[in-house]
């Protein structure tokens, strides 16, 4: 275990672009891009290691992005407090290049969770790298005002599919960010107003129709479980304790299998495999509950999926829900990315958690 924390540490750093941000995986056919989601929690993960420069580098990135699209979340909110739609491509995009322009391959662009999950993680770096958030001010001022104008607005989820649904896992994202914003101090009288309001909104409204047998649904109106629901649990932490045990008991149910965690049940991205992010969001979650010794066997599953050079796939493939599907992804783009960075921060977050340093 203390050798696989050295391990991610070094292929997170190692993997860092000049710029700060960082590649989902840098060696996998279309994952050479930075998506706020997973370099958020690739950052928390060092962070929880007692590594700071390179989040540092990551955090004063992504407000460099923000910033630089200002004119173009301005035109975004006014129009939606006009009352006008919004093509989707004027939103902001859910994956960057390296050096902070927008991709020019078309893809399965408007997700919000990145946001809110990027203000989530700057939050806990500033607190605990006691860094002046004074330069990081004007970009959470815009993320707080992007995310308070389209939240509630259909778009993609954590896996990019179903860009017409409202998601529960991108909603407590959302507000999970707005709060933590909030804590920030960054935000004026009006901006923490426009956070508090959001956010309290958008959990009433997981508290009511974002809830199905008191547990947490896929999106709103279906009945399904999905892994990036136990976010919600652990680690933002804004659901109540039976919500939190529901979801939890339903993911044990309908993805737990065999120590990994399914995305959900009509899987079929490389077959549908077992993710070792969920794995330690599920690790989280056990903590949450005051499981411990659930949680620590979370964190031996993943270390398990490491290959023999300690790199950490995206998912594994010898449980899988629609095992028909997983040669015509590995036709388009190869075997399961590895090293993915997201993989090895999630680890860190859940080591650190459980007492596991280097």
């Amino acid at each position: 275990m203390q050798d696989l924390v050295e391990h991610s540490i070094k292929v997170i750093t190692r993997e860092q672009a000049p710029s700060g941000a960082y590649p989902a995986c840098s060696s996998f056919k279309v994952y050479g891009y930075a998506w706020l989601r997973d370099g958020a929690f690739v950052a928390d993960g060092l962070l929880a290691h007692g590594v700071t420069d390179g989040p540092r580098a990551f955090h004063e990135w992504t407000a460099r992005v923000i910033d630089e699209r200002a004119e173009r979340i301005d035109e975004v909110v006014a129009a939606l407090a006009a009352g006008a739609e919004v093509d989707q491509a004027r939103f902001l995009p859910t994956r960057y290049t390296l050096d902070g322009r927008d991709g020019t391959e078309s893809w399965w662009d408007f997700q919000l969770d990145g946001y809110g999950t990027w203000l989530w993680t700057l939050e806990r770096f500033l607190a605990a790298a006691g860094t002046d958030g004074t330069p990081f001010a004007p970009a959470v001022r815009r993320t707080v005002r992007y995310l308070a104008a389209t939240w509630r607005l259909p778009c993609y989820d954590w896996w990019e599919e179903h860009a017409e649904r409202v998601h529960v896992a991108t909603l407590t994202a959302v507000e999970a960010g707005l709060r933590a914003a909030l804590r920030t101090g960054l935000l004026d009288a009006a901006g923490a107003a426009t956070a508090a309001t959001a956010a309290d909104a958008i959990a009433a409204l997981v508290a009511t129709e974002g809830r199905v047998d008191g547990r947490l649904r896929k999106w709103l109106g279906s009945d399904a479980v999905d892994g990036s629901l136990l976010a919600a649990v652990a680690p933002f932490a804004v659901v109540d304790a039976a919500t939190a045990q529901r979801t939890v008991a339903a993911v044990e149910r309908d993805l737990l299998d065999g120590g990994g965690v399914h995305r959900f049940r009509a899987d079929v991205f490389y077959g549908g495999g077992r993710w070792p992010v969920l794995a330690a969001l599920l690790g989280h979650a056990y903590l949450r509950l005051d499981r411990p010794a659930d949680a620590r066997r979370q964190l031996g599953w993943i270390a398990g999926t490491a290959a023999a050079n300690g790199d950490l796939p995206e998912q594994v493939s010898d449980r899988l829900l629609a095992p028909e599907h997983l040669p015509q992804w590995q036709d388009r783009w190869g075997p399961v990315a590895s090293p993915l960075l997201w993989s090895h921060g999630a680890f860190l977050s859940l080591a650190a958690q459980l007492g596991v340093t280097a």
